[in-house]
């Protein structure tokens, strides 16, 4: 219970944790950061060509048609009402609309367009354009005061009175995202009467379907403003175009639009009327081409709808508490593929979603998880640092750095149960006389401040002449020297292990002199150094192991410290033979019986160090 406790704050900062990066992330998806991306990401998930259904045809202003009449501008408008009697010479086989992407604002000549207006009103299939100015409106108050109204229309450029009376119109505004790419579509302007004018898509198409007796459209739904995101169907070039030349020469035979949808408009560059859209961002379109994908969308009622943005935020959010759920503690492999699975998983809906109706942003998602993934992986990757560093600063305090440095350069491997067989010295140490010093002073916490006062002393030689802090047990002390820096140097060896026993009695002699006067009393250790061979690795369980030394020699070192008197250093024959002179030492012969020894085996009391 006292444990489950324990782990409850460690796991409600991991929840606010996440709760906190889920929602600053969402919060930034908010702001709009991502739209101009995500923006691109849409079209190109989304937008897709598909093939017309041939009721829609192009007559084009084009290079051909410039080329027989003249620049444009220069163009007489009894042209176009050349081109509606063609068009409409044959009541049974005229076109069901005409729609013209012109504005024939103000008058002309007289004759030019009185001679217009009545060749479309004969025609009654004729729907012209009209451009919307848009602003904010200075508004007066009651106080006699002004503010800026709703961004509205502020004005209109519509086709002069004789055409107008004469002609369905429609609105040619073309309004382009905040990145200049058209991809939305404004059905219907409002005047600043109330009265509404459809967009030119709008009114061809109804008049399409009336033509035909059809059942009329089904309109999209509309942002507030009076936008519906728009599924082009066709690139620059897809549909249908034939030169204005073609027709009016004969070449191209009128009844070939009969019950057709014709756009005229212009179809050159030089004319500057087109624009980038959502389906290629490389080639322009030109506005009449525009206009016929719109007219396609509204007859096949192919429409979408962007999905509220505060439901997509909500969706992101919970997405991103899932992710970062799913990466936190996780391996890396796993944790990729969950990353691979979340966000391929979020394009696949979103062209599900797509398919029946609803847009969803593209980029929330795969960069809201993609950046939870490189958290977490970073942050796996920092904690796993830390870890490291509190275990390797934890480890150096009871062996010697040198085993840390080993096992954290062998990694893994270093871990696994097994050892080999090299040759070490061995030295043992252990207090005499500290359990009646204990059991005298009954202050456990003076007795733990005796103790360890030795043993930082036993470990401080230890480590001070390179040697491998084994253990401790209790007020005993094992070293050993030759691994895990293995090293074929036996002298070395030797001599590391009795200069160590020997710093171990000087160091002592300072704490002795404290305890004497402070306790009236002290103690004393012996010590015992032995050269040979041993198997020396991780020794124990999976569970618990231990990085030690076993066999022969090491038995024999603790034998020759349990049998060493206090203040005194017991070496045997190996290792007094390989330091020679090195050292003086005194042959006790075999009046010291070794515990588990034959009868023989030399034991020699170290008196001290020579060089």
């Amino acid at each position: 219970m006292r444990q489950a406790r324990k782990k409850m704050p460690k796991r409600a900062r991991a929840v606010l944790q996440n709760l906190a990066a889920a929602a600053l992330l969402t919060v930034l998806a908010g702001t709009g950061i991502l739209n101009r991306a995500d923006y691109t990401a849409s079209d190109g998930l989304y937008q897709r060509r598909e093939a017309s259904d041939g009721k829609i045809v192009l007559l084009g202003i084009d290079q051909e048609a410039l080329e027989a009449y003249g620049p444009y501008h220069q163009w007489g408008r009894e042209i176009v009402a050349q081109i509606l009697e063609t068009l409409n010479r044959s009541e049974e086989d005229k076109p069901a609309v005409i729609g013209i992407d012109i504005l024939f604002a103000g008058e002309t000549e007289p004759s030019a367009d009185t001679e217009f207006a009545e060749r479309a009103a004969e025609s009654g299939n004729v729907v012209t354009a009209c451009l919307a100015q848009f602003g904010r409106p200075l508004l007066g108050d009651e106080e006699g005061g002004y503010a800026l109204g709703a961004f509205s229309v502020v004005g209109l450029e519509d086709s002069y009175d004789a055409l107008r009376s004469a002609t369905g119109r429609g609105h040619i505004n073309a309004m382009l995202d905040t990145d200049g790419i058209l991809r939305h579509h404004l059905l219907r302007i409002t005047l600043p009467d109330g009265s509404q004018i459809p967009s030119l898509a709008l009114a061809c198409a109804s008049a399409y379907e009336e033509a035909r007796n059809g059942p009329g459209l089904e309109l999209p739904a509309v942002s507030p403003t009076g936008f519906w995101y728009l599924p082009f169907c066709g690139n620059a070039g897809d549909f249908e175009e034939i030169s204005i030349a073609k027709v009016l020469s004969g070449e191209v035979s009128a009844s070939y639009f009969s019950g057709k949808i014709v756009l005229i408009g212009p179809y050159a560059p030089g004319l500057q009327d087109s624009y980038v859209t959502a389906i290629d961002h490389a080639s322009p379109m030109y506005g009449v081409e525009y206009h016929a994908n719109a007219i396609q969308a509204l007859l096949w009622g192919n429409y979408k709808t962007e999905l509220g943005d505060g439901i997509q935020l909500a969706l992101l959010f919970g997405i991103l508490l899932a992710g970062i759920a799913c990466f936190r503690g996780r391996p890396v492999w796993l944790s990729t593929l969950l990353w691979i699975l979340l966000c391929g998983g979020w394009l696949l809906l979103g062209k599900w979603l797509y398919g029946r109706g609803w847009v969803a942003h593209v980029l929330w998602v795969p960069v809201g998880i993609t950046i939870l993934y490189g958290g977490c992986l970073a942050a796996s990757y920092i904690q796993a640092a830390l870890e490291r560093q509190r275990v390797t600063r934890t480890f150096k305090r009871y062996v010697a750095p040198e085993i840390v440095n080993e096992l954290l350069k062998e990694g893994a491997d270093s871990l696994e149960l097994g050892g080999s067989q090299t040759t070490i010295a061995v030295l043992f140490v252990d207090v005499r006389g500290f359990t009646s010093l204990s059991e005298e002073l009954k202050d456990p916490r003076k007795v733990v401040e005796i103790l360890n006062r030795y043993l930082a002393l036993f470990a401080d030689c230890i480590l001070r002449n390179g040697g491998t802090l084994d253990k401790f047990v209790g007020d005993q002390a094992m070293a050993f020297w030759g691994a895990p820096l293995r090293h074929d140097d036996d002298a070395l060896k030797a001599m590391q292990a009795v200069r160590t026993a020997m710093d171990m009695v000087e160091g002592a002699r300072g704490i002795c002199a404290e305890l004497k006067e402070k306790y009236g009393r002290t103690v004393s250790f012996g010590i015992g150094v032995h050269l040979g061979e041993a198997v020396v690795g991780n020794i124990g369980s999976p569970q618990r192991m231990d990085y030690t030394a076993i066999g022969d020699t090491v038995n024999t070192a603790a034998r020759l410290e349990a049998n060493a008197p206090g203040d005194t250093v017991y070496i045997s024959r190996a290792v007094a033979d390989l330091l020679g002179a090195r050292i003086r030492a005194t042959s006790l012969g075999d009046s010291v019986r070794l515990k588990g020894k034959k009868e023989g085996f030399e034991v020699l009391r170290l008196e001290e160090i020579l060089s």
